[in-house]
């Protein structure tokens, strides 16, 4: 089984697809990192997140394991992410990779936000998670504070609002929701509310497929 999750940022589908992984007992693969790593690894590098040609070159060399997510989170690096990720070369040199981890014999998780229009649009289960811009924009000030970071809540959100803009907008796999996926709306649910939607819906496709 195929499980596709998309969304914007922050709106949970991250945390709903390492739950329904240790549900269902399938591989999870967060592939928001994929984009975080590249950024990394070019401005490790001293590269500008907008050269077409070593994006591509430091998109390919990537593995899938072994990312210090530590280095990759923070708001920074979901920005430099969100710039890498509008980039045609970058999301064409990750596509076969992520193919690959999702026809593992078993199945597999994977959340983004082209997983279920682009990455495997025959997936078995596809969920499309968002929450109000606003709500969005607390949880990701309330992680960054979590990790020691000033927060200021106007920028929190300019910031949500601005990738959400650059994420629909680009020319290479738009954020939209495929056409038969199923919307859960986070804005009102805590954590395990989430959790217990989400499988209610996959549950009730799995249903309709049998």
């Amino acid at each position: 089984m195929i499980i596709a999750i998309d969304g914007p940022a922050a709106s949970g589908k991250g945390t709903i697809a390492r739950r329904l992984s240790r549900h269902y007992g399938l591989p999870h693969l967060d592939t928001g990192l994929l984009y975080r790593a590249t950024a990394r690894a070019l401005l490790d590098e001293g590269a500008r997140l907008d050269d077409p040609a070593r994006a591509e070159a430091a998109a390919r060399g990537l593995a899938l394991v072994d990312f210090d997510e530590e280095r990759l989170r923070g708001a920074d690096m979901g920005e430099a992410a969100s710039v890498v990720a509008a980039l045609p070369v970058v999301r064409a040199a990750l596509l076969d990779q992520q193919r690959r981890f999702a026809a593992r014999p078993q199945g597999a998780v994977l959340d983004g936000r082209d997983i279920g229009t682009v990455i495997c649009p025959d997936a078995d289960v596809k969920l499309f998670v968002t929450a109000s811009p606003e709500t969005r924009a607390q949880r990701r000030a309330l992680e960054l504070r979590g990790r020691g970071e000033d927060v200021d809540f106007a920028l929190v959100l300019a910031d949500i609002r601005k990738r959400d803009e650059r994420d629909s907008a680009r020319s290479s796999a738009p954020l939209i929701a495929a056409a038969d996926a199923m919307r859960l709306d986070t804005s009102d649910l805590d954590v395990e509310e989430a959790v217990a939607a989400a499988i209610a819906l996959v549950e009730r496709r799995r249903a309709g497929a049998a």
